[in-house]
């Protein structure tokens, strides 16, 4: 196993750690490894946009859209010189 030191830690931050390991009936380190677990050793899922719009909105159901017809497209202007 690995140790780290976290030096400069601000005293706020630790009274708060201390006060956390209590509520939750553990030592500060123990509480320190618990938080570092959570948010490090989860693995961050894909930022695909589409994906998450697309489970944020699925229980909502669908919509269908009347979309007009397209037009040709327009001729591109000529840029003759003269």
């Amino acid at each position: 196993m690995a140790s780290i030191t976290i030096r400069n830690l601000d005293d706020d931050v630790k009274r708060r750690l201390r006060i956390r390991a209590a509520e939750h009936g553990r030592s500060m380190e123990e509480e320190a490894r618990e938080i570092l677990r959570h948010v490090v050793g989860e693995a961050k899922p894909s930022h695909d946009l589409a994906a998450a719009i697309r489970a944020r909105v699925a229980p909502l159901g669908g919509v269908d859209l009347n979309l007009p017809q397209r037009e040709a497209m327009r001729e591109p202007p000529a840029f003759d010189q003269a």
